[in-house]
């Protein structure tokens, strides 16, 4: 997509919360935390190779070290700082907790660095109940401490109006949510059409042969996994300002468990292995359709007994999986170029 052609997809995006309803924007800011994710995870897997099903593990250590770094002082472990240093925090210790597993990464490939790493979904369950200190323990969990850039609350407090439109915390939120995603597919763009992003991928094509042009194939390795864990660190972070608490999972298929790193892992596949725009459009289908079927459930009439949105939305994006590996390994991201190639065709 041109530049020009973002302006009017930034505006619309801009005008959204003067028009739609809570739930919308709720469901809108969820898609946004799954498109973040999602950058990381096709930088790690589509543009160096490396397949990782940690995604969940880093989310929740991202969730964590926003909520103890923002967190006051009392029965929880807090620090008081601010919470823009706070998410800055939050970013780095997830990249820090990636380097820490650089080693594993640097030794395995393929389906074994993937099992390799699943094992740190099961070290996030175990450290999130035994750590009440740190998360607030699965009974209860802990609260995050609001949002506040300069100031400015991320939450209810104080009145603010633009167009007539009260904006609350939800639609606070939704720029809020709107500028980290703006700033992490920006920093990703660039990332890839660099030195770093000709290493990652020269990775993931061969390694001897990156190895003989001097490239450091083990500190590359180690590079993309901190940046993809940085950004699984940041949409951790944007997931508890989502929910407003911080409550660790109680068995593996929770918010951070297994299920999410998969659907993650899902939402690159369905977008385009390695394509930036790509994850975005992914997270959509992943991340959105359950939300919307939700909105949608009562109107519909579906879902009744153990057939839920969630469910649903499961078997949709594991059908869309399917299509894509048989008829277009490009993704959906590849779809526009090959539509535009054939009008191209049929004209000349």
């Amino acid at each position: 997509m041109s530049r020009l052609a973002w302006i009017p997809v930034g505006i619309v995006l801009l005008l959204l919360p003067l028009y739609l309803e809570a739930p919308w924007l709720k469901a809108g800011q969820y898609m946004m935390i799954g498109a973040v994710g999602a950058i990381g995870l096709t930088l790690l897997t589509g543009q160096a190779g490396q397949l990782s099903l940690a995604h969940g593990f880093f989310l929740l250590v991202g969730a964590t070290s926003y909520t103890v770094l923002a967190g006051p002082k009392g029965d929880h472990l807090g620090l008081g700082l601010d919470p823009l240093i706070s998410l800055v925090g939050a970013v780095a210790i997830s990249a820090l907790a990636g380097m820490a597993f650089a080693p594993v990464a640097g030794r395995v490939r393929g389906i074994y660095l993937g099992v390799a790493s699943l094992s740190l979904v099961f070290l996030g369950l175990y450290l999130g109940q035994a750590a009440e200190s740190l998360t607030g323990g699965t009974s209860t969990g802990r609260d995050p401490a609001t949002f506040k850039l300069f100031g400015f609350p991320f939450s209810n407090e104080g009145d603010l109006v633009v167009a007539g439109v009260p904006i609350r915390g939800t639609e606070r939120i939704w720029y809020l949510f709107l500028a980290l995603l703006a700033l992490a597919y920006w920093l990703a763009r660039g990332a890839v059409r660099t030195r770093i992003g000709r290493a990652w991928r020269a990775v993931r094509d061969n390694e001897a042969a990156a190895a003989a042009m001097g490239v450091d194939v083990r500190r590359t390795k180690a590079s993309v996994f901190a940046v993809s864990s940085a950004y699984a660190g940041l949409a951790g972070v944007m997931t508890v300002l989502w929910f407003d608490i911080l409550k660790p999972d109680e068995s593996e298929y929770g918010t951070y468990g297994v299920n999410t790193s998969i659907a993650f892992l899902a939402m690159v596949i369905i977008g385009g292995l390695g394509s930036v725009g790509g994850a975005v459009i992914g997270a959509l289908v992943v991340f959105g359709l359950p939300q919307v079927l939700t909105l949608y459930s009562t109107d519909l009439g579906w879902f009744t007994g153990s057939v839920t949105p969630v469910l649903v939305s499961s078997f949709v994006y594991g059908a869309a999986i399917v299509l894509v590996v048989l008829f277009e390994p490009g993704g959906l991201a590849a779809v526009g170029p090959r539509v535009k190639h054939r009008i191209r065709e049929l004209r000349s």
